[in-house]
């Protein structure tokens, strides 16, 4: 016997924490199930506990918190097992199947992991629990709201869905973002060449030429002389900054700060604020069309929000359910959802249609982000070139103006 200590939520949204003495964690998962509960966290408090709550045969080196599962190959699996369980093939035996046909150990273990805790009597979800880092809160929710409904292989495909369009999303942020960053990133390595590598090599020829140098040559070489003496200085001092940001933005109070800068930028503010209401509402679409509760819901769209503020705003509407108000009422006073969402969302309350207004807006939201993408891809474009340009010439321009200048005077003569 062990003591885990745990933190659940009743079906009033109250949350509960406490110890239970148990053998493993399967039948701590199993105990508060019967009671109601839903469970958030257990975690072993003795080494002995420790060691056999995520035990695996075969699993050396398994870490506490169980193995990880790459985005793409946990839609693959989700597909999959939604297939084999459509067909009538029992859920261990697919697991099992999934386990031994996966391409890399994470996903292995995983399976193995599961297919444990199946034969230990833990429900699918139950056994989902066990391993954080492959399966979230979202994931749980509805693949436990399945098991209730009897409806797993449906779940199973909207989650798999859910999975392939926020994966979408996610794609066409990082390849708009792409050529811009490698594009920066060669600008700034042409500067640091021409400034360090380049430049000092003209400064012998100015100085026997004896003549007055133009001051864009004299900015240029003084900056040259800077960067030469002090580069381990700037490399440090770079690094020192952006590991600060780093450590602050992991605060409650870092990433409040760093996501209300994010909404606020001239450019970058409002693709922020589109692709945010995007997640926000196929989240709670997927969510209430899966039957997870309310109260469950609003607590696990406001976690994955992936932005503070909507958080906020969730929590407050979280309340005001709790309270027997509308949930839209409070979504009208934050900032970050227009009129036209809360609107719909008013509007899906009032009339039963809820997930299917979410829906709608995570469909208008995707596009606009996609367009927002595509316009601001062709803008950063231009702007990178000129950049360049202006950085490259105007090193080039104060490197030959004096050249030019002791030329035309010798012509001149």
């Amino acid at each position: 016997m062990g003591s885990f200590k745990y933190s659940a939520k009743k079906a009033t949204g109250q949350t509960v924490e406490g110890t239970i003495q148990a053998e493993d964690k399967t039948q701590v998962l199993a105990e508060l199930r019967k009671q109601n509960l839903v469970v958030l966290n257990v975690e072993a408090v003795s080494t002995k506990a420790v060691a056999k709550a995520f035990k695996v045969g075969g699993g050396a080196g398994f870490f506490k918190r169980g193995p990880s599962v790459n985005r793409n190959e946990l839609v693959l699996f989700t597909r999959q097992l939604a297939t084999m369980v459509a067909s009538g093939l029992a859920l261990l035996e697919a697991i099992d199947v999934l386990g031994e046909q996966a391409d890399t150990k994470g996903l292995r273990m995983t399976c193995n992991k599961l297919g444990q805790e199946l034969r230990a009597g833990a429900d699918l979800s139950s056994a989902m629990e066990t391993c954080p880092r492959a399966f979230n809160p979202l994931y749980v929710s509805m693949v436990r709201a399945g098991e209730a409904s009897g409806q797993m292989d449906i779940i199973l495909e909207r989650l798999a869905d859910y999975q392939e369009a926020s994966q979408a999303l996610s794609r066409e942020i990082k390849s708009a973002m792409t050529y811009p960053v490698i594009s920066l990133t060669l600008v700034l390595g042409i500067t640091a060449f021409l400034m360090i590598g380049v430049v000092p090599t003209f400064k012998q020829v100015f100085d026997g030429l004896g003549a007055k140098l133009p001051a864009i040559t004299e900015f240029v070489l003084a900056t040259s002389d800077f960067l030469r003496a002090h580069w381990m200085l700037i490399l440090v001092g770079a690094a020192a900054s952006v590991g600060g940001l780093l450590m602050f933005k992991k605060t409650a109070m870092g990433a409040h700060a760093f996501d209300i800068f994010a909404l606020r930028l001239p450019v970058f503010g409002p693709l922020a604020r589109k692709v945010a209401l995007a997640r926000f509402s196929r989240t709670f679409a997927t969510l209430i069309r899966s039957g997870v509760p309310i109260m469950a819901t609003l607590e696990i769209v406001s976690n994955t929000a992936g932005n503070t503020v909507i958080s906020q705003a969730v929590d407050a509407s979280r309340e005001s359910v709790k309270n027997g108000q509308l949930l839209s009422e409070p979504l009208s006073k934050s900032p970050v959802f227009p009129s036209m969402v809360v609107r719909m969302i008013a509007i899906g309350e009032k009339t039963g249609s809820l997930e299917a207004l979410l829906e709608k807006i995570a469909e208008f939201y995707d596009a606009q982000v996609k367009a927002s993408i595509k316009a601001l891809t062709s803008l950063i474009e231009p702007i990178l070139i000129s950049f360049m340009g202006v950085i490259v010439g105007g090193v080039v321009l104060s490197v030959f103006l004096p050249i030019l200048d002791v030329v035309g005077k010798l012509g001149g003569n």
